[in-house]
């Protein structure tokens, strides 16, 4: 019964947030233009506050395309790709470290065939499955839930995660660089 504890209030606690963001009307504010803005503010405040935007985004649903499309056109391709990278890396773990937090490891403790096989599959290969997931799926918030709550340990999770969201990244860079160019945006 205490992991369907633990489910509710990872549940309650992303509701919470979700519903706080959405009413005070700052989930709004999450687009390019105000993600372009906040890079070109200031060299290093910018940045930084880039980087706690996109955390804080991927708690609240956000996807991470927005960030790198705000990157990628405000410091081009490279940098913008490789300020995506920083700041991806550090909100998928903010992300796993605060569900861990509220949910601790409810998933790994259901008692259901299915995820009972899918968490064995995970925890025998978990670098080699977490960087797969990330080549597929990049920071999807419910991916970073889902890890966070499966029992794996926060450093196979690092490993797996950076090791798997440069390829990506790198593909999404070259994609908006290339539609940013075509539509003569940059």
């Amino acid at each position: 019964m205490r992991q369907h504890k633990r489910l509710i209030a990872v549940v309650l606690f992303l509701i919470l947030l979700f519903a706080f963001f959405e009413l005070s009307g700052a989930r709004a504010q999450f687009n390019l233009d105000f993600l372009q803005q906040v890079i070109r503010a200031h060299q290093v405040s910018g940045l930084l506050i880039f980087v706690l935007v996109f955390a804080l985004g991927n708690l609240i649903q956000i996807p991470g395309w927005v960030f790198l499309a705000a990157a990628v056109l405000t410091l081009g391709e490279v940098w913008g790709g490789v300020i995506t990278y920083i700041a991806a890396s550090i909100s998928c773990a903010v992300t796993f470290l605060t569900i861990r937090f509220v949910g601790g490891d409810a998933l790994r403790k259901l008692d259901n065939p299915l995820a009972v096989n899918l968490l064995n599959r995970l925890h025998t290969h978990p670098i080699k499955s977490i960087f797969l997931l990330r080549m597929l799926f990049q920071t999807i918030p419910a991916l970073n839930y889902t890890l966070a709550m499966s029992g794996v340990r926060f450093r196979a999770y690092l490993v797996g995660t950076l090791l798997g969201l440069p390829i990506p990244i790198a593909v999404y860079c070259v994609f908006f660089d290339t539609l940013a160019k075509a539509l003569k945006i940059v």
